[in-house]
Order: structure tokens, then C-alpha cells, then sequence
């Protein structure tokens, strides 16, 4: 039976995602695509792979046997791929880059500007999702996570610190009384599936019941635009480098605690540090954090 590595890698996807929703956000396809694509696989296998229930697919006992066996088949094929890296003798070519939804935005995609003039052969790609992707397996190159790697096969660059803030929009900020705090604020905030995304847990933990968003999307950028047209405030990083755009918006007087500091580490697959292209991009991306 000749099944194809992209049909495994799909049908990996809506395994480990749990959802064909999720999976075809991560894959970058449309679902009607996906479930197709996934319905031709289960013919060919002569079985069903996934049970569907309105809230995500369950995997069959073929499932189950058969997700191992794509496992080690995608650490095959990034390892072929790091083959082929390491023939490389100049920086040039595709580097990708995951991040949360606010760091691509506000550091990623403005640092793409300075790549080009520093690497012009290097063409940079952010994948910007708040679900972690593996680096293990080739899904990107390097990825800025709030926490430290510990697969072994995984190494931490760089832990840069990182000092959050309440920001809206300066009208909205007029618009407070004299004496506010924390829970007088409109959040705006994740929407399903997202809700277990920072910083919802972190103002849930500091507001409890209380905490209640004004404005929810699945949508970092939507998010952004109403925090801009003074809808609410947002829990964000504050200005951690010189292209930051965050300086459009005001800080607001308010003290968010332990939820006000964080950590993210740039963190790289162990294969890939000395590749010249990997090292390029980490160069310029540190150098722009230690201005």
C-alpha cells in the first residue's frame, strides 16, 4: 500500500490537535480540504481513523497503533531535511519562526524588515499561534515559548526577560476615574478555543469571579484593533525592544502582580544551531533584544 508522507502528516495533525479544526489551522489548509483528504486515507486503510462528535474526533484502534508509527516517520523526514541543512555553507533560504499571536506582531514581523537588510537570503516565516508546534519534528526552526525546553533534543538560546502591562487606547485611558484598579478595567481577552491562552489564566487567577471580558475574539489582531478603537484594555508586554508598536498605546497606572512578569526563551532543535541560516536569524533577533 503506497500511502504518501503528507497524507501521514495530516492524519498526524488531527491526532495530536484533536480536532480537524485545529488541525487545519496548524497545517494552514481548510478544513473542507483536511476532512477530505483524511476521508480518502480512511478508505484506502479500509477503516475509519477517527470517531466525529461536535466538539473534536476521537481516534479508532487503528488510530491508536498507527499514531507512533507517523511520530517516528515525521523525526525521519526532519532529519532528512537537517541533512540537507547541514550541506549549507551561506545563510540563505526559508528560516521559520513560532511564536505567540502578540510577539509575532509586535517584534517578529517588524525584525523581518531588518533581516532582509542585514541577510537578504534568508526569508523569514512566523508561524504565530498560541499552540505550540514541534520542533522535534521539523514543524519550525526555532520558536520564542514561555517556557524552557525539555526535550533532549531541544536547547534554550536565550531567556529574555519580559515585564507585562495593562495598555488601552489614550481615550480610553481618559475616560477612567481618578483612582482605578484591576477590576474597573473593560478586558478584552481570548475567545473559545483560545481561552486557555495568556493572559486569560493569569487575569482570571489575579481577578477570580470577577473576571468578566468586555471583548472577546479568537483574533490577536481584532483583539488589537479594539483595544485601538477604545473598547477595553489588554494585558500585554511592555516595549521589550526599539520596533515595538506598543508605544501607541498608554500604560495604565495598575499593578498586575506575579501575572506582570514573565519569561520567554528562544529555543532551537539541538541539529539545527550551527546551520548558517538558524544562525543568522538568531544573531540579528538577539541583537535587536540587547540594544
Amino acid at each position: 500500500m503506497d500511502i504518501s508522507w503528507e497524507d501521514w502528516r495530516l492524519f498526524l495533525a488531527v491526532a495530536e490537535a484533536g480536532s480537524l479544526s485545529g488541525a487545519a489551522r496548524a497545517l494552514r489548509l481548510g478544513q473542507p480540504t483536511l476532512s477530505r483528504r483524511i476521508g480518502l486515507l480512511e478508505e484506502r486503510l479500509d477503516g475509519p481513523l477517527f470517531v466525529r462528535r461536535p466538539d473534536g474526533v476521537t481516534p479508532t484502534a487503528l488510530a491508536e497503533r498507527l499514531v507512533p508509527v507517523a511520530r517516528r516517520m515525521a523525526e525521519w523526514a526532519s532529519d532528512a531535511e537537517r541533512v540537507v541543512a547541514g550541506r549549507e555553507r551561506a545563510p540563505e533560504g526559508r528560516v521559520r519562526i513560532a511564536a505567540p499571536p502578540g510577539v509575532a506582531f509586535d517584534f517578529l514581523a517588524p525584525l523581518a524588515a531588518v533581516l532582509r537588510k542585514r541577510v537578504p537570503g534568508v526569508r523569514l516565516e512566523v508561524l504565530a499561534d498560541v499552540e505550540y508546534v514541534s520542533l522535534a519534528r521539523g514543524e519550525a526552526d526555532l520558536a520564542l515559548r514561555s517556557r524552557a525546553p525539555t526535550e533532549h533534543d531541544l536547547v534554550g538560546l536565550a531567556a529574555i526577560p519580559l515585564h507585562a502591562a495593562a495598555l488601552a487606547s489614550r481615550d480610553y485611558a481618559r475616560k477612567l476615574p481618578r483612582r482605578y484598579g484591576l477590576a474597573d478595567l473593560d478586558w478584552i481577552a481570548w475567545a473559545p478555543p483560545f481561552e486557555h491562552a495568556p493572559p486569560n489564566p493569569q487575569l482570571r487567577a489575579a481577578l477570580g469571579e470577577g473576571f468578566r471580558p468586555v471583548f472577546t475574539s479568537n483574533d490577536y489582531l481584532v483583539q488589537l484593533s479594539a483595544m485601538a478603537a477604545g473598547v477595553g484594555a489588554m494585558m500585554l508586554g511592555r516595549p521589550f525592544h526599539r520596533l515595538s508598536r506598543a508605544r501607541e498605546f498608554v500604560e495604565l497606572a495598575v499593578d498586575l502582580g506575579p501575572a506582570g512578569r514573565a519569561t520567554f526563551h528562544l529555543i532551537v532543535a539541538k541539529r539545527m544551531v550551527d546551520v548558517p541560516r538558524i544562525r543568522a536569524v538568531v544573531d540579528v533577533l538577539l541583537g535587536e533584544l540587547i540594544r
